[in-house]
């Protein structure tokens, strides 16, 4: 009996997890994910991997650079900031987002924004991570997507990413939604 329960709960637990949408399967919103996030990377430049050096191009017109062997992180750099100043693991590092739902851009031509790059006060306030480390609530909550970027480059750069769920927002993971997102990092000034 005591094997049976723990059994059951799990069994519940993955049912609740894939039945995200009654009218849909967790799998079908898996590729519906894949399909906008596609759809927008189509109209892009892409390189599928990382420049060897690590020395990316940079600029508006940048190519979008696949950062990971799935294809759920892209990474386009428009600033690579200052390479002399990189954040260290355990560093609080600040940044302002943008971001884009792309099932909304693929399925209803719907560009709509969220963020706090161009307003502080929209309850999101200032928003940080402790860079490498994502068990910390905070840096929990944004993903480990958004650090990805700070591997390889300095404060005060900007990037643009294609977020695949895996790597979002905690809050996106279970509804399977794509971002396009542009960062913009910060040193933390004490």
């Amino acid at each position: 009996m005591n094997k049976i329960v723990p059994s059951l709960l799990v069994g519940l637990a993955a049912v609740a997890v894939s039945s995200c949408n009654d009218s849909e399967s967790y799998s079908d919103l898996l590729k519906e994910e894949e399909k906008a996030a596609n759809a927008y990377l189509a109209n892009q430049r892409v390189e599928m991997s990382v420049p060897a050096d690590s020395v990316f191009i940079t600029g508006e017109d940048a190519p979008f650079y696949r950062m990971d062997d799935d294809g759920y992180l892209y990474m386009q750099v428009v600033n690579a900031g200052n390479k002399e100043d990189r954040p260290e693991i355990n560093d609080q590092v600040y940044f302002r987002f943008t971001r884009w739902n792309l099932n909304n851009w693929y399925s209803a031509d719907i560009w709509q924004s969220e963020g706090n790059s161009d307003n502080m006060n929209n309850g999101l306030g200032a928003t940080s991570f402790v860079f490498g480390n994502t068990s910390l609530a905070n840096s929990a909550l944004f993903g480990s997507g958004i650090q990805v970027p700070l591997y390889y480059l300095g404060y005060d750069s900007e990037v643009n990413l294609v977020l695949r769920s895996y790597y979002g927002f905690s809050t996106d993971a279970s509804a399977c939604v794509p971002y396009l997102v542009n960062v913009k990092y910060f040193k933390a000034e004490y």
